[in-house]
């Protein structure tokens, strides 16, 4: 495969991934709290190299999940106790994320860990940081690694489906049926935490941000059921990272910016040709006299 198909394929692995678990992240109202996890999770990366002594992805991945985890449950912590949900995730976000800030400059100078890399992220990259087993050239690291997230994500989803959609739309409802809400919550934090830490090494954490809320807002505009949006979500994932790469190449910018950028401007024209429609839906049916 080329060096470019590489490059496209991971940004569609990071839409699709990140997309479909950012729906339901809009349908619960807390698209906000990826943003908090996906700073956060700087802590846990720090913390995994501290403890382990070794940049393996791997243990950057557990710490991260670990961290994510942790967010998740303060932010909820928090709320309960009378805080307000963009308040809580405001506090524990800058509070953890100040921390793995603080342990980069003063025990992770000297190796290859900055801060910059860890939120923006290089996909230019990706192609060159081979996967080797047996001596035999699998591909990029970063294509595994998120088609293997892709896959729990999916086989949870499968699983889960009916609890993860009742509790997403009515928590009593669930409730009262029996579902496990806490239990459904947190599997979903896992869920988010492992989409983050699986994308932030090729678009950055806070570019992954885009890849988990624009897709699912994008597809909120276009159906209400969950499934077609999800399906929906998926799809424009894909197509930001294509039409971004097209934009970065032609404009010769960051390949992970302009994808955020594509996935903005497709959301716009959804957004402007929903309201077009609405528009002449309503004109259609102004002075209609209806009988019943």
């Amino acid at each position: 495969m080329s060096y470019e198909m590489w490059i496209i394929l991971t940004g569609s692995l990071v839409g699709v991934t990140c997309g479909t678990i950012g729906c339901l992240l809009i349908i619960r109202k807390m698209a906000m709290l990826s943003d908090g996890i996906s700073h956060t999770v700087l802590l846990g990366i720090v913390l995994a190299y501290l403890i382990s002594q070794s940049l393996s992805s791997i243990y950057m991945l557990i710490g991260a999940l670990i961290i994510g985890m942790l967010t998740a449950f303060l932010v909820q912590f928090l709320y309960n106790r009378g805080i307000h949900t963009d308040a809580s995730i405001g506090i524990v976000f800058t509070s953890l994320f100040a921390l793995g800030v603080f342990l980069v400059s003063i025990y992770a100078r000297q190796v290859h860990l900055d801060i910059d890399h860890v939120l923006m992220g290089e996909i230019t990259f990706v192609p060159w940081n081979r996967l080797t087993l047996f001596g035999v050239d699998l591909g990029p690291q970063a294509v595994w690694m998120l088609g293997t997230v892709l896959v729990i994500n999916t086989v949870i989803l499968i699983i889960f489906y009916e609890p993860i959609k009742i509790s997403s739309f009515d928590p009593v409802l669930a409730t009262a049926l029996g579902i496990n809400v806490v239990f459904i919550h947190y599997l979903l934090m896992g869920m988010v935490s492992l989409s983050i830490v699986a994308s932030f090494e090729s678009v950055g954490s806070i570019l992954v941000v885009t890849m988990l809320i624009v897709p699912g807002a994008t597809a909120y505009l276009m159906t209400k059921r969950l499934s077609t949006m999800i399906a929906v979500s998926a799809m424009v994932g894909i197509l930001g990272s294509v039409v971004g790469y097209a934009i970065a190449y032609w404009f010769d910018v960051s390949i992970a910016g302009a994808m955020s950028v594509a996935l903005g401007l497709i959301f716009a024209i959804v957004f402007i040709l929903q309201l077009i429609i609405k528009k002449m839906y309503q004109r259609s049916h102004r002075g209609k006299i209806h009988v019943t």
